[in-house]
């Protein structure tokens, strides 16, 4: 694998982790630019920004956010853990051959060959932190398979049997998906995808059977957590005739919703709203695929009905924003598969008070615990980081080839966006923008087609890079 450089920036620069392409070493110019190569420590890679002085109100918040786990006491825990796109596939579906991995080497960022691992550490530092409840929003599946629903269920009983309930939802990939398969040899082989019915069968202990009402017309539901919270579980997926990437709701589902919010008035539930694709135009560039059809009308109801946090994922990127026309907060968690492997957890106490911040599930720590010798475990937060940047890095260098970009210039470019779309999917664009825009090969793609879909979205990320979306704090 190629490896590709992150900055060590310093008293003027930033302290990133990461190492360099190809056979470069510590101290080396990478690409010509002065880019000095340091391997952070995982404590390093983990640690967030230093916290900002507290309210008394704040302070009441903080204290109650772990003081609780592990021991016996009366209060509910306030914490729900949110986690994304996990993209399980069962292990039956795969020998490993050069079908699989062919994809797992062409993914758009996922790390299908360790998607057990992944979500094993994931499972266990659940069980561990005890949450009220945790929330999958949607593409439990690599493709829907049948199959790999119903081995992801096996493993969320674990958690359930530990007393931490489950609570799901489908997303773009998991219903009535063509290309559900099995990968054998060479060739993949079509396998059986999962039929709405039956998702909610597989998934009738994780939300499904537990609602306190169900959306006829959808896999909409509502299921009430501990403290009396209710979670508005929308089905924005579109899967009549096969699976398309965009969402919407279904306009009989905006009557159930009516429905169920009379009753959250009634008895006067505090409401969160769930769905796999975002409310809001969280990317300006991929906003078609990525936010719900005529979302404006969903806000106009969520605003109606006094809802003000709504989660979503979807877009593989750690995100949030709020609505230019209402009082709605929307938090995108990252993708679970994808590096670094983060989920959200929310300390709620209402719309207009909670916390929310992200924590990296520690493979690493889990491969210990298993004496597993995988190398790629045992130092899994670089392995992951590496394996997205040679994504990132393989797109670019693919979209330069060919149009009059000199090698050295194609590397250099290539570089650069790979280092900062890294770091936006994990929501830490802010830490090297600057860097990245002093560089000649920021200049060198504005000369080179602003118009191309790589050179805008990378201007957005550098534009929406202002804050560290890995924590929201309201108020």
């Amino acid at each position: 694998m190629r490896r590709i450089g992150i900055l060590c920036l310093f008293a003027g620069t930033l302290m990133l982790g990461g190492c360099s392409f190809g056979q470069q070493e510590r101290g080396e110019t990478v690409g010509g630019s002065n880019i000095i190569i340091e391997k952070n420590t995982e404590e390093d890679m983990e640690e967030g920004p230093t916290a900002p002085s507290l309210s008394p109100e704040e302070a009441t918040i903080e204290a109650l956010r772990l003081p609780e786990l592990g021991t016996e006491t009366n209060t509910v825990n306030p914490e729900i853990v949110i986690a994304s796109d996990i993209h399980y596939l069962a292990k039956e579906l795969t020998d490993f051959g050069a079908a699989f991995q062919h994809m797992a080497e062409n993914e758009d960022g996922k790390m299908p060959a360790y998607v057990w691992e992944i979500t094993d550490a994931f499972l266990n530092q659940v069980i561990d932190r005890r949450p009220q409840a945790l929330i999958l929003s949607g593409d439990l599946t690599l493709n829907g398979e049948k199959v790999s629903q119903e081995a992801l269920a096996q493993q969320l009983q674990r958690v359930e049997d530990a007393g931490v309930p489950v609570v799901v939802i489908p997303g773009n990939h998991d219903i009535n998906n063509p290309k559900a398969c099995s990968f054998k040899g060479d060739e993949t082989i079509p396998a059986e995808p999962t039929s709405p019915e039956q998702f909610a069968s597989i998934y009738q202990e994780f939300g499904y059977g537990e609602a306190i009402s169900r959306d006829p017309a959808s896999l909409s539901y509502t299921y009430e957590l501990t403290d009396g919270t209710w979670l508005l579980m929308l089905d924005s997926c579109q899967y009549e005739d096969g699976a398309l990437v965009g969402g919407m709701i279904r306009g009989e589902t905006y009557q159930w919703i009516d429905q169920v919010m009379e009753d959250a008035w009634n008895q006067e539930r505090k409401v969160i709203a769930v769905s796999h694709h975002n409310l809001l135009d969280q990317s300006r560039i991929y906003e078609e695929d990525c936010t719900i059809e005529h979302s404006e009308e969903l806000e106009r109801k969520l605003d109606e009905w006094g809802i003000g946090l709504f989660l979503s994922g979807h877009l593989h990127v750690q995100h949030y924003k709020t609505s230019k026309r209402y009082p709605i907060d929307e938090i995108v968690t990252a993708a679970l598969a994808v590096s670094p492997c983060q989920y959200g957890v929310l300390q709620f106490f209402g719309p207009e008070n909670y916390y929310y911040f992200t924590e990296i599930t520690d493979v690493t720590d889990w491969a210990d615990k298993k004496s597993n010798p995988d190398r790629n475990l045992q130092d899994f937060n670089l392995y992951a980081d590496e394996f997205l940047q040679e994504i990132f890095y393989n797109k670019a260098k693919a979209e330069l080839a060919g149009k009059g970009v000199s090698q050295d210039e194609i590397r250099g470019m290539a570089e650069i966006y790979a280092m900062l779309n890294v770091r936006a999917v994990g929501g830490k664009a802010y830490e090297i923008k600057d860097y990245i825009m002093a560089t000649p090969y920021y200049e060198l793609w504005q000369q080179y087609d602003r118009t191309s879909i790589l050179c805008m979205y990378m201007n957005e990320i550098l534009e929406d890079a202002v804050v560290d979306y890995n924590e929201k704090r309201r108020p």
